[in-house]
């Protein structure tokens, strides 16, 4: 039997363990049709958040929901190794206890970081646990396993050989924090105050200047060149001049190019190759110098002259005040710009020339493009407005920067010697080869994930039967990072879509709509809710609170109510085992069904074609709504009540099929107490409910009732009577079903029905209805309402009355609105005439 109180925290306990150790997260079963999830890994730095906790719940619920439904669901847990984030994490550990990553050395700097992935990753499946999340065990990866380090390593062999991957010299995202390149989007533009510092440069063997505008003057130290546009008649004559670098005075030539926008600011642009996409572009067109004038760590280098060694901040500050006592300074233009940080160190992001691994993309995302076209071998986005980003991306795309200036990660297959570079999967067996020190970008790994995970680049079982998988359920924000890569790496190398659909949802924000961060103090772990609430609460609450590709407010009373909900079902539950605890198969039985009866189970038979539609469409939200409906109106306020008129076997037998088709529609939202309960039912298909069957719509539940009319007429009578504190009353009716019903669950003598009108108060409920009643105790307080009512009445009708009187207002007023005026006026008029009727 259940306890009394539902108490998350002891219903909670245990059943995790049990689920796993039975095998029932396990995939395998080939009787079956297989069915695959692509689970966003986690990265090993840490905790778990409310977005991940969002993710796997929806996940969660769609694997249940497949089980359920006789489905070989594999669920394929795993973790990324988080190379930027990792990296740090470890380097400041070893800071604090004094010790240098490059002083340990590689090898025992790797040690560090596997050591630091054994403890989170523990970390990581212990919250795992108390999501309740089906995953396979058995088959868990991580993105430095042997067998995805195989599939990299073939990956960028395969791109090298085919010219998609190759070593390039330009301009990149630098993290100097971290000290290692980023791709454009691991860069979180954020708007900063700056300005724009218009400085002269003067030309050569002249008083005249060409006036440059720039928001980092720190870089002149390194411009070889200033541009203006060759149509641009203010500057095209003087092309092939020079002008003199200011503080370097030294002469850099005056060049035409488009890239000089006539329309914006002066007109001319200081050219610094080495600090600036375009300025490099524009370099490589007129063979200019590229010239680094700052170290990795931002400070200024040799080039800079005097300012070498200072920030490139406090390099600015001092040269801005030297270029002003010089004359150069012309004017400082304070502006708001949108400036790029490292989405990990939240560093400044420097654009910085080096040498990098880049992957070719055109070729690659015009095939994702292509393939977009054809209905049968798409991605399904869900909404399907999200396809639209991620074909925005593949138009727009840019050659993807991969290595990372890290240790921890995927080291790059390619070797040197001398100018010779070999890329293998295995060393050149020669001597005086040097392995390239840089690892990959973590997303080039997390990329492969929904094949390489199942044994590709093998022609494994799991490949075979799990690929293509049929979801990925993932946050909007994720499509340029993760989506598209996956996609147009599945479509490289297995000639397939990674995953049938694409479920988006939104943002987690807080209950003002702001972005959840550590600077608003306004996160929330997951955790934290689950010890105060419980897990059903929080799922329940995540899956249900807004609409696929939707962002989602944290309301903590939301959570509150759900657990309020849970707390209804509990007890509800306990009423029906309390009163089926003599049931048995022997006695079960679904003849004889009374009106109440088939109400109930015509809609549940409803509610269960409405959720297997909606499941199917990934509308949680829709099935969350509908199933809170039916539990709290339909079965605990009425069927149950009902139920107590008529308690034989038929009912029990009723009770207990609606209480276990709504402990399985419940289940992948609420495994934990939909477990509970499922095991303490007398009669029920499976030792878990878990494994049990998901129930089935039939038409043998398909009753053509009428009921609702019968409940809402108690509804209505039972507000009558505490609204005017009557106690002893009668029923009058012209037509009117369903009588013992009422009578039981008024608790109304039949002799109280009446079918002539007598001498009592009557208030009418419908054209059928009235209720008839002695209201001579109530007489006092009655007239003072009635006069209040009066009172009211007559100053609005005095003002409709005054108000469309006026001209001006009828002829200038919307029509509609003059015509509700004198509608409301007439309704108030006949309104005010009962009432004083009813007065005398």
């Amino acid at each position: 039997m259940l306890d009394k109180k539902y108490d998350h925290i002891s219903v909670e306990k245990n059943k995790y363990e049990n689920w796993k150790n039975k095998g029932y997260f396990e995939s395998g079963d080939l009787s079956k049709k297989a069915y695959t999830i692509v689970i966003p890994p986690p990265n090993v730095t840490g905790k778990l958040h409310l977005g991940h906790a969002w993710d796997t719940t929806l996940q969660d619920i769609l694997i249940r929901y497949k089980k359920m439904n006789g489905y070989d669901a594999l669920w394929l847990p795993g973790m990324d190794h988080a190379a930027i984030a990792t990296e740090a994490k470890v380097v400041q550990k070893l800071k604090a206890n004094g010790i240098n990553k490059y002083e340990l050395g590689r090898e025992k700097f790797l040690d560090e970081c596997w050591n630091w992935t054994h403890e989170y990753s523990d970390n990581i499946r212990c919250q795992w646990a108390k999501l309740g999340l089906a995953l396979d065990y058995t088959k868990e990866a991580f993105t430095l396993d042997s067998n995805l380090t195989k599939a990299v390593k073939h990956v960028f062999v395969t791109l090298y050989n085919e010219g998609l991957i190759y070593r390039g010299e330009k301009i990149i995202n630098w993290d100097p924090v971290a000290k290692t390149a980023l791709s454009n989007e691991e860069v979180i533009y954020k708007d900063d105050e700056g300005a724009f510092y218009h400085l002269k440069y003067f030309i050569e063997d002249s008083e005249d200047y060409l006036e440059v505008a720039t928001t980092r003057p720190e870089t002149l130290f390194g411009d070889t060149a200033v541009a203006v546009n060759p149509k641009d008649t203010r500057y095209n004559h003087l092309i092939g001049k020079n002008v003199v670098l200011p503080i370097l005075n030294k002469l850099i030539p005056i060049v035409g190019d488009e890239h000089a926008d006539m329309e914006f600011g002066t007109g001319v642009v200081k050219i610094t190759p080495a600090h600036d996409p375009n300025d490099f572009e524009v370099g490589n067109r007129h063979n200019l110098e590229r010239i680094k004038v700052m170290n990795e760590d931002a400070t200024m280098n040799e080039f800079a002259g005097k300012y070498c060694g200072m920030t490139r901040e406090e390099c600015r500050d001092v040269l801005v005040k030297d270029l002003k006592e010089l004359g150069i300074l012309i004017s400082i233009e304070p502006m708001v710009h949108s400036v790029g940080h490292s989405e990990r160190t939240d560093a400044i992001v420097e654009p910085y020339l080096s040498r990098q691994w880049f992957v070719k993309m055109r070729p690659l995302a015009d095939r994702v493009l292509e393939n977009q076209k054809n209905k049968d071998t798409k991605v399904n986005f869900v909404p399907p407005r999200f396809e639209k980003t991620m074909n925005h991306w593949m138009e727009i795309t840019y050659d993807w920067c991969i290595s990372r200036q890290l240790w921890w990660g995927h080291r790059i297959p390619a070797w040197y010697k001398g100018d010779q570079v070999y890329v293998g999967i295995t060393a050149p067996k020669e001597d005086g080869w040097v392995q390239d020190e840089d690892v990959l970008d973590t997303w080039f790994s997390s990329a492969l994930w929904p094949f390489a995970t199942l044994g590709w680049p093998n022609n494994t079982d799991d490949y075979n039967r799990y690929y293509p998988n049929d979801v990925l359920v993932t946050g909007y924000d994720i499509i340029p990072f993760w989506v598209n890569r996956m996609t147009f790496q599945g479509l490289k190398f297995t000639n397939n879509r990674p995953f049938k659909d694409c479920l988006i949802h939104g943002l987690i924000r807080d209950k003002k709509g702001r972005k959840m961060s550590k600077s608003l103090g306004n996160g929330v772990d997951p955790m934290d809710v689950i010890e105060e609430y419980g897990c059903d609460s929080l799922r329940y609450f995540l899956a249900t609170s807004s609409a696929p590709g939707m962002d989602l407010r944290y309301d903590e009373e939301k959570v509150k109510s759900t657990w309020n909900f849970i707390n209804k079902l509990w007890n509800a539950s306990r009423f029906v085992l309390m009163n089926i605890d003599t049931l048995n198969k022997n006695n079960y039985t679904l003849d004889n069904l009374s009106i109440s009866d088939k109400w109930i189970l015509n809609k549940l038979n409803n509610l269960i074609k409405l959720s297997r539609k909606h499941m199917d469409k990934y509308e949680f939200n829709v099935v969350g709504a509908e199933l809170y409906s039916f539990i709290w109106d339909d079965f605990c306020d009425w069927y149950i009540e009902l139920s107590k008129h008529n308690m034989n076997d038929t009912t029990k037998s009723v009770l207990l099929k609606v209480l276990t088709d709504i402990l399985k529609l419940l289940h992948p939202f609420m495994p934990f107490v939909t477990e509970e309960i499922y095991s303490m039912l007398p009669i029920k298909d499976a030792e878990s409910i878990m494994i049990s069957a998901y129930p089935k719509y039939t038409k043998k539940f398909d009753f053509d009732v009428k009921l609702d009319y019968t409940l809402d007429l108690i509804t209505k009578i039972r507000k009558t009577k505490l609204e005017n504190s009557i106690k002893e009353y009668y029923i009058y009716y012209i037509n009117l079903d369903n009588i013992d019903i009422i009578s039981d669950m008024l608790k109304l003598d039949k002799s109280n029905f009446i079918t002539s009108k007598n001498n009592l108060n009557e208030i009418v409920i419908d054209k059928n209805v009235s209720v008839f009643y002695d209201g001579s105790e109530n007489r006092e307080k009655e007239l003072e309402n009635l006069l209040k009512e009066k009172e009211r009445l007559e100053n609005s009708i005095s003002r409709r009355e005054k108000l469309l009187s006026n001209e001006n207002y009828v002829s200038k007023a919307p029509q509609n609105i003059v015509e509700q005026e004198k509608n409301n006026l007439k309704l108030e008029k006949e309104n005010l005439a009962a009432i004083v009727s009813k007065l005398k």
